[in-house]
């Protein structure tokens, strides 16, 4: 997005959200010299990486995986930038820890060599199938950078190119990771230990398509880091950014309605005012932005599109403080202790609260003691459910005490007793913080027919100034594709608005 090829000629943008896709936009079109308004019904920015304190600990609300640093070093770089002018990072080592059983567990480690050694270890032969695979995943990983994710889809054509039908073959799009990964290894526990983050994916193995082993180069590569001060000292700085280019922000208003005149969208109205504007990008959860916000006629997807997609899983989060060290797990660890398929099954075939499931533990403190007060431990425990499950207060404190008892059964000794700061977040708050559809923790699942042109468009069909960006579009979840999504439409906006 060059800052010589188009003109805002202050024009003004409102971007509604303040996640990152958000903060990304509003800078990126700051820069184009459009003038931006950012609009947040919550009082800080972040989105769903949201910064939470209580009794002295300091909580990452959301995402606490810091992956993909080439990602962030590119966005920065359009302003001359670089990451480190706003916050630090350091390379975890381990990048993790995986629990199969209770005394059962492997470290995934920053040194590649070492992985190989591993993975040997697990299955003869495997080390040097490592090898292979992760040699494979960084070339989906460099064609999908240079090839398919910062590219817009307007239409199937743009997609079912002769060179993507080739690139798709050689990418494995149209197979999914369980079948891709048991080619190489027969071992459970290696192909769980390449599969595990489709979860934050928002999809199981079955379902989500073979292209994202390309995740294995961003892991055993790339490295997993840290953002000193946890993702909030990110959100810190890019929102920092963003008011350096003269982007002004408005906390606690909330967008209630979006006026629109013929095939204009005139003014946006908040919970405390109204605002005129030349185009609006929504960065707030975008079947909220149709179904709420657009009366039908000007729905590009109106609720039976939204009732038909797969959605993510939402997720119960535990935010406990400890007053003292935890034993055996590590920054981030995962465990695996049981049927990790009938837990798939329990979000995406027969949704229900799992009774036997994964779950994943992010303790900054191990890394980041500033994150909690002297001596104590600040914790955050992720179950992924199913979405649009009823979690009345019964239900969620007696999965949230199994959660426990589960880290309990890992840790090797009683914790519950040493817990001094206890928050459950749910379902019904992903609704009321977010306004995620269904309680979502994260949007659209990446299945086959909804990736790429199959995912929401950047533009409304129905509002010739309205534009999308955020999870729920090209190129899908995560925090890196946050960004992309943000370059993508936002070179969209400033391409169609200049030429108005």
């Amino acid at each position: 997005m060059a800052g010589s090829a188009h003109s805002g000629s202050g024009k003004r943008v409102v971007v509604v959200g303040a996640g990152f896709s958000g903060l990304a936009s509003a800078s990126l079109l700051a820069r184009e010299g459009f003038e931006v308004l950012v609009l947040e019904k919550n009082a800080s920015a972040g989105g769903r990486a949201q910064v939470y304190r209580k009794d002295g600990f300091t909580f990452d609300m959301g995402p606490s995986w810091y992956l993909m640093p080439d990602i962030f070093e590119r966005f920065f770089s359009h302003f001359d930038r670089k990451p480190e002018d706003y916050y630090q990072t350091v390379r975890l080592d381990p990048s993790y820890r995986i629990f199969f059983g209770r005394d059962d567990y492997v470290d995934i480690s920053a040194d590649f060599e070492a992985n190989v050694a591993l993975f040997e270890s697990c299955e003869t032969g495997a080390g040097e199938k490592l090898r292979e695979y992760v040699r494979i995943a960084a070339y989906k990983y460099d064609a999908a950078i240079n090839e398919f994710l910062y590219k817009d889809y307007r239409s199937i054509f743009d997609f079912f190119t002769r060179r993507t039908m080739t690139e798709g073959r050689k990418l494995h799009v149209f197979e999914n990771i369980d079948r891709y990964a048991s080619r190489f290894f027969k071992d459970e526990r290696l192909r769980r230990i390449l599969q595990y983050s489709m979860v934050f994916l928002g999809g199981s193995p079955a379902n989500t398509p073979a292209l994202y082993s390309l995740l294995s180069h961003v892991d055993f590569n790339m490295g997993v880091w840290y953002p000193v001060g946890g993702i909030g000292s990110v959100v810190e700085g890019m929102r920092k950014l963003a008011e350096s280019l003269g982007v002004q922000f408005l906390f606690d208003h909330e967008v209630t309605r979006l006026g629109v005149r013929g095939r204009r969208l005139e003014s946006i109205l908040t919970n405390q005012s109204s605002f005129p504007a030349d185009a609006v990008l929504m960065s707030a959860d975008y079947a909220h932005s149709e179904i709420d916000l657009l009366l039908p006629p000007h729905q590009t997807y109106r609720e039976d599109y939204w009732k038909k997609r797969v959605m993510a899983p939402s997720a119960v989060m535990l935010y406990l403080g400890f007053d003292g060290p935890v034993p055996n797990v590590l920054h981030h660890t995962l465990s695996f202790q049981h049927d990790w398929m009938k837990h798939f099954d329990a979000i995406f075939k027969a949704p229900a609260w799992p009774e036997e499931f994964s779950y994943y533990v992010c303790c900054p403190t191990k890394t980041d003691p500033s994150v909690a007060p002297p001596g104590c431990e600040t914790m955050v425990l992720l179950v992924p459910v199913a979405s649009a499950l009823d979690d009345d207060d019964e239900t969620r404190e007696r999965f949230s005490d199994k959660a426990v008892g589960l880290l309990e059964d890992i840790a090797g000794e009683p914790l519950r007793d040493r817990i001094v700061s206890r928050t459950i977040f749910s379902q019904r708050d992903f609704r009321g913080a977010f306004n995620a559809y269904k309680g979502t923790a994260l949007g659209l699942s990446h299945t086959l027919m909804q990736s790429a042109v199959f995912r929401p468009s950047h533009r409304s069909k129905k509002v010739d100034n309205l534009y999308y960006t955020g999870q729920y579009t090209h190129p899908g979840i995560g925090l890196p594709m946050a960004l992309i999504s943000a370059e993508v439409a936002s070179k969209i906006l400033a391409d169609e608005q200049s030429r108005k």
